[in-house]
């Protein structure tokens, strides 16, 4: 907890001084009262009666304290219900996905945990699928429909080549049909080189002529998110720090999941085989650039994992909020619950 105005925190230094003050009263009220019959009206009280005169001033004390503290405009870190209505999920979809050492294979576990992360999210949100490998292509358009999006998780083919580049552009044409992003621009002879970067059409992509873009700050869209998975470096089309760039001027969060061993195994595929390495070091950039965080995943428990941690914190924001408002209503309370139980022991407030 924090403090918009720490100085008037002084304010509770009142608080001894008050006490005092209480005590200083029930010894005078005492001196004033000798009489011979006091003893027998507190033997008659006994102990178990005693305690209820103290109680409303001691309510009424730390309601004083705690209007005392909502002085200081406190600020507590409060989660709230996510606004992020729309998720990306950009997986790999290359040959290095059949390695084994994410056990059956890390396709495998990749869609497994992909279906368990969907099942796990709010009905409201709609979610996304696109596959990457040498080229990236839309596979499911966002939906509430889970049964759409488990069966295009379940419809990917390994293919050569891995663009996570391209993976994040689809992504975020899909997100910002109205942006003027050019696939065709960024797949062939665009920057970062080559790879084709294919997505069905959403609403009016291929626009003439795109209204004007103004960058945002990096990680203030809260509307959507994008999450990319994949296991190896990149080898063609678009530079993935390129495209985290333009995630970034979109406000948009990636959050990477790196799958396999850091040093890699080897694999083949279709005649050939070579050794696939995580590429971290991109990954990490690619979610710092975006104010996203990245995961890794050496085992499908690890995976699942990052997957439950990821759906938790897609589900629930952390918010500073400032919450004087509700220590004001709470000393409201403790005064009213104060002058209730004065009025019913000893028919006053008091």
């Amino acid at each position: 907890m924090s403090f918009l105005w720490p100085q008037m925190l002084w304010l509770l230094a009142l608080c001894p001084l008050t006490v005092a003050a209480y005590v200083w009263l029930l010894r005078r009220r005492t001196a004033t009262l000798r009489y011979p019959g006091l003893g027998l009206l507190q033997q008659a009280m006994g102990p178990g009666r005693r305690w209820r005169r103290h109680l409303p001033p001691t309510l009424l004390l730390l309601a004083w304290a705690v209007l005392l503290l909502a002085a200081a405009r406190p600020v507590a870190r409060i989660s709230l219900p996510s606004e992020q209505q729309t998720l990306l999920l950009v997986m790999d979809v290359s040959g290095s996905m059949r390695a084994t050492d994410v056990k059956p294979n890390r396709l495998v576990a990749a869609q497994e945990a992909a279906k368990a992360f969907i099942r796990s999210l709010p009905r409201q949100v709609r979610v996304g699928i696109v596959a990457f490998a040498g080229s990236a292509q839309l596979a499911q358009a966002p939906t509430r429909n889970h049964e759409d999006l488990f069966q295009a998780i379940e419809g990917f083919q390994l293919q050569r080549g891995t663009a996570t580049g391209n993976g994040l552009v689809v992504a975020l044409a899909t997100l910002f049909p109205q942006a003027g992003i050019d696939l065709a621009h960024w797949g062939a002879g665009g920057p970062g080189g080559a790879g084709a970067v294919t997505a069905t059409p959403l609403g009016s992509r291929g626009a003439a002529n795109p209204p004007p873009w103004q960058p945002v700050p990096a990680g203030s869209y809260t509307s959507a998110a994008i999450i990319m998975l994949t296991d190896g470096q990149r080898t063609t089309g678009v530079d993935p720090l390129e495209a985290a760039r333009l995630a970034a001027e979109r406000g948009v969060r990636v959050y990477t999941v790196g799958v396999g061993t850091v040093d890699g195994e080897t694999v083949g595929f279709e005649g050939w085989s070579m050794r696939v390495r995580l590429d971290e070091e991109t990954l990490k950039a690619v979610a710092a650039r975006t104010q996203g965080e990245y995961f890794h995943a050496a085992s499908a428990e690890a995976l699942h994992q990052v997957y439950e941690n990821l759906s938790s914190r897609l589900a629930l924001e952390t918010h500073e909020t400032e919450i004087s408002a509700l220590l004001a209503l709470a000393a409201a309370a403790l005064v009213l619950l104060a002058t209730g139980l004065s009025l019913v022991w000893f028919g006053r407030v008091a």
